[in-house]
Parts: C-alpha cells; sequence; structure tokens
C-alpha cells in the first residue's frame, strides 16, 4: 500500500509540476504577446504621427489655383504675403531677387512646390546676408525677396501655409523650407493642404 501512495504522490508531483510548467509558458507567451503588441502599437502611432505631424508655420486655407491674365488686383488674399488664390500663368526665377515680386506671381511659384522667403526692411544688411545665405543652399525652389508693407520683418510662404516673424532664426527657417519645398499642388486643384 506505501509503495501504491507514493508511486500516486510522485504521480501527484508531476502532474502538479507539469500544471505550473503550463501555466508558466501561458504567462510567458502573454507576456511577449503584450509586449509584442507594445511595441507595434507605438511603431504604428510614432508612424502616423510622423505623417500626420502638423507642417511648421500657419495654415491658411485655399483660395483655389486659378489662373489669371496679369495681377489679379481686385483679390482680396486670405494672407499677406499671399499662399494661395488666382495667379499669373509664369513664376519668378528661382533664387534671389532685388525688388518685390508681385503676388499674382508669387503663388504660382508656391503652387509649383515653391518657398518665398521674404522681407521688410530697409536698413538690415546682415539680415539680407543671413537670408541670402540660407536661400543659397537651395537650387531652386526657393526665393528670397523684398516685400514692402508687411507687418513683420520676415515672411515664409508656401502653399497654404504662412510663417511671419521679426527676428533672424536660421532653424526656424531650414524647418518651413524643408517641410514645404518641392511639393507640388497641381494636382490637388489648389485646394486641400
Amino acid at each position: 500500500m506505501e509503495k501504491r501512495q507514493r508511486r500516486q504522490a510522485a504521480k501527484e508531483a508531476r502532474q502538479a509540476e507539469r500544471a505550473h510548467g503550463a501555466r508558466k509558458n501561458r504567462i510567458q507567451r502573454l507576456v511577449v504577446r503584450s509586449a509584442l503588441l507594445l511595441i507595434i502599437a507605438g511603431l504604428v502611432g510614432g508612424l502616423g504621427w510622423w505623417i500626420f505631424r502638423p507642417k511648421p508655420g500657419t495654415y491658411v486655407p485655399s483660395q483655389g489655383n486659378t489662373h489669371v491674365v496679369g495681377e489679379a488686383v481686385a483679390f482680396r488674399y486670405a494672407s499677406d504675403p499671399p499662399t494661395s488664390g488666382p495667379h499669373s500663368g509664369g513664376i519668378a526665377p528661382w533664387g534671389i531677387h532685388e525688388r518685390s515680386i508681385p503676388k499674382a506671381l508669387q503663388i504660382h511659384n508656391l503652387e509649383d512646390g515653391g518657398v518665398l522667403v521674404q522681407y521688410n526692411c530697409t536698413d538690415c544688411d546682415d539680415l539680407v546676408r543671413n537670408l541670402k545665405d540660407i536661400v543659397r543652399r537651395y537650387p531652386d525652389k526657393v526665393i528670397l525677396a523684398p516685400y514692402a508693407g508687411m507687418k513683420n520683418r520676415i515672411a515664409l510662404t508656401a502653399w497654404s501655409y504662412i510663417d511671419a516673424f521679426d527676428q533672424f532664426d536660421e532653424p526656424r527657417i531650414l524647418r518651413f523650407i524643408d517641410a514645404h519645398r518641392g511639393i507640388d499642388h497641381h494636382a490637388l486643384g489648389g485646394f486641400g493642404n
């Protein structure tokens, strides 16, 4: 009888050990699956943030991309300098300009994926030199030009975006240019972001 009890006890011990091992395996699988789910969720969330992160500047709803003949002087643009709206069929050459660019011409450059860096000051040689240094880094799709009458000393414009400020801020300017430069807006019909 004692042998039978010992066998029974050993059998029960083995069963308990197997049950404990099975429980331990289930917990390990649950922990691994949970960790994988958290990693995947983090990657998806990070990718979503990266894709849909806000662009630098202030969004200005599009006023369309109608082409007109000559300057659209009767049109009231939603921002100054403008970021969308009726514009001429031509574009201003990319690069550095010593004179202001007409609004209707600016907008076509923006529609073609350009960024305009404009300034409003007369005795600001250091500022203009710093802005020129930045614009020279880009072979196309960026323009530097004066723009009289702005409220701020510096304005950055892209299609439906503007960022205006008074003090030179190279990282801010570069972020804006790099985020907006080269995005063609013809396919969007001029509306949307």
